[in-house]
């Protein structure tokens, strides 16, 4: 009976504790909450792809997708290292909308993302969202705060191997070599992920993603088929327009960092954005293949978060490609396998 008293005070100084730590962190808190509901909401509503290939209802077209991530699948793991896992063997109906958004960030006159970190599994230079007014708040307060911002729609979606995350069905609309693309790139996601250091996970997962796909449609297709020409024509454009983009963002850095104190702000927005409607315009004059493609902007002016999000995925791509062919020889299983030995994953 004596120690009835010491544990409950224990128990008491653990509540109170709690509570404490609840109200100092309670958006902390909150948006935890609000996301692992959301994750739970798609996870808890996919459904079995055997019920999509079975239904008559669902389109031969569509089908036939579902089969070919099998196949993608399938080839990450057999032939590029990817680590096995249950991912992408059910079927999410997004029913054409949207099911999450992230908000980046960026000082206004530096190239510099904005991060947020969480317990566990560290910084992020994206903030998450599958309520989009969440997301419009989120960018508020940070344009309060006089940074660059933008919302935008996430195509791909992973956790990380933390659950069995599903096909989302708005993907089965993209081209044979994109949905590869994106599969691989996710599932690399949950092959290896370094904590605190988006850029590295990124840039290695568009790396693999894209190599990875021209790997899959050669075997699968052919080097003579449409399905890979059409792929490869687009990757070519793709890499243009990329190293074009971040040129540009070496030529924002050099702006940047010619402002001298006493340079007023109205003057530095006139050279910041007089720069970057030059470099989207540009864009126009790039060619590949002996062919020239137009790039068109839509929406609000880019700023400094749109070239971030180039240097996010796309700066280190030449890096990993070197590393691959001199190291490795193009060795896709033992360059993962030496990966996952030398980098610590979430």
């Amino acid at each position: 009976m004596r120690y009835r008293p010491v544990f409950r005070n224990t128990f008491l100084g653990f509540l109170l504790l709690l509570t404490v730590l609840l109200l100092w962190q309670y958006r902390l808190v909150e948006y935890g909450i609000s996301q692992a509901q959301g994750q739970l909401r798609v996870v808890w509503n996919a459904r079995p792809l055997e019920e999509y290939l079975s239904g008559p209802a669902f389109p031969d077209s569509l089908k036939a997708k579902l089969l070919l991530i099998q196949e993608v699948r399938r080839f990450a793991v057999d032939s590029l290292g990817i680590n096995p896992s249950d991912n992408y063997t059910t079927v999410y109906n997004q029913g054409g909308k949207p099911i999450l958004w992230v908000v980046t960030a960026t000082p206004p006159y530096k190239l510099e993302a904005e991060e947020w970190k969480f317990p566990l599994i560290g910084s992020f230079s994206y903030k998450g969202f599958f309520e989009y007014p969440r997301a419009q708040r989120e960018e508020a307060g940070l344009k309060a705060r006089g940074l660059d911002t933008e919302i935008d729609e996430v195509s791909g979606w992973s956790t990380l191997g933390w659950f069995k995350d599903p096909i989302l069905t708005n993907w089965l609309s993209r081209p044979e070599g994109q949905l590869a693309n994106l599969i691989i790139h996710e599932l690399t996601h949950g092959t290896l992920y370094v904590k605190n250091n988006v850029e590295y996970n990124e840039n290695l997962a568009s790396f693999v993603g894209d190599q990875g796909a021209t790997l899959f449609l050669a075997r699968k297709y052919g080097r003579d088929s449409k399905e890979y020409r059409r792929y490869e024509d687009g990757k070519v454009f793709r890499e243009k327009y990329s190293q074009h983009i971040l040129r540009g963002a070496g030529q924002l850095d050099s702006l940047y960092a010619s402002f001298g104190p006493a340079l007023p702000k109205a003057q530095k927005d006139t050279l910041k954005y007089r720069l970057i409607r030059e470099i989207i315009r540009t864009a126009d004059t790039l060619t590949a293949n002996g062919r020239t493609r137009k790039w068109g902007w839509e929406g609000p002016p880019a700023n400094n978060t749109y070239f971030m999000g180039f240097v996010r995925y796309r700066a280190k791509q030449n890096q990993f490609e070197e590393e691959f062919k001199t190291k490795f020889n193009s060795d896709f299983r033992r360059y993962l396998a030496y990966l996952k030995e030398t980098y610590p994953s979430l």
